[in-house]
């Protein structure tokens, strides 16, 4: 997400209800991981994880895209890969502080853009920093299936 409006504290507080809509996502299992980091511009490259649980809850899909960085994962998805912890955090532009645990995640700099930072636990773990992020929510089977 680009903030056109340059609102203060706008990608913080995109970041923040991204992270408030992702709280829920415990015990959903990982669908599908897609990673793309073959383009010379970086703010092509881009990670997304499609979340499932049934037909009763919505699906969800959250992409990251201008990659700063992404540690490899353990082995592939199988039916085990169920969310057991997720966070989304913002990291702020200097000179504020970034939570301990991310200190040392990335080099900092004056030119570096405020970013979030993803992480899912499990059997598998995710771990990755983008300066854009967003999440898609679906409408559950079950709900699309009603005439409203």
């Amino acid at each position: 997400m680009v903030d056109e409006h340059r609102a203060l504290d706008a990608f913080k507080n995109r970041c923040t209800n991204a992270a408030r809509r992702l709280e829920s996502c415990i015990r959903y299992f990982i669908e599908r991981i897609s990673l793309d980091e073959s383009n010379e511009d970086r703010e092509d490259n881009r990670l997304d994880v499609w979340l499932r649980v049934g037909p009763w809850k919505p699906d969800v899909v959250i992409s990251l895209s201008d990659l700063r960085s992404v540690r490899p994962w353990g082995p592939g998805l199988d039916s085990t890969s169920f969310v057991d912890g997720i966070s989304l955090v913002h990291l702020p532009k200097l000179p504020l502080a970034w939570p301990a645990e991310a200190v040392d995640r990335l080099d900092r700099s004056e030119d570096l853009p405020e970013l979030v930072w993803l992480r899912i636990t499990g059997p598998i773990e995710i771990d990755a920093v983008a300066a854009m992020v967003t999440v898609y929510q679906a409408i559950s089977d079950d709900e699309a299936s009603v005439l409203q």
